[in-house]
């Protein structure tokens, strides 16, 4: 996954569960896999992205979360997504369209996570489609994550 597609996937991530997405961050700046140095990557940010990332997948399943379309929502995915697609844009790819790619994978995580999960995750069957989508979402960071190119030190 060179170039642009961890930046998509990325962004996919940050659609489906936003806090996967930056932890997936973290872990790839502490591999120095991010370009620029606004990742963190010290040990207790692994940790609190890590944790944010677990507690977002179990309140996802709670009767009150809230739709992942709504405008507040949307717009920190779509944020997490172009900002991580341009840390993980590859050496020898432009940071501005890697920032692009994340941003469409947002999209495409937001509204096709959605779709799959159909409206209800109050039931059962939406609560697996939920865990299903927790599975994706991390085995997709953690691909990312080792799949980024290295970056050469600023």
């Amino acid at each position: 996954m060179q170039g642009y597609g961890t930046a998509f996937g990325l962004g996919l991530v940050a659609g489906m569960r936003s806090m996967s997405a930056c932890a997936a961050l973290t872990w790839a700046a502490a591999d120095g896999r991010t370009r620029g140095a606004f990742i963190p990557a010290g040990a207790g940010a692994r940790a609190l992205a890590t944790t944010a990332a677990l507690a977002e997948m179990a309140g996802d399943k709670m009767p009150f979360a809230p739709d992942r379309r709504i405008p507040p929502s949307f717009s920190i995915r779509l944020a997490i997504g172009a900002a991580g697609g341009w840390a993980l844009t590859g050496r020898h790819a432009h940071p501005g369209y890697g920032a692009l790619a994340g941003l469409a994978g947002a999209v495409s995580g937001t509204l096709l996570g959605r779709a799959a999960r159909g409206p209800d995750s109050r039931t059962a069957p939406g609560r697996a489609r939920g865990l299903v989508e927790d599975l994706a979402a991390a085995g997709l960071a953690a691909a990312i994550v080792v799949s980024a190119e290295r970056q050469r030190p600023i």
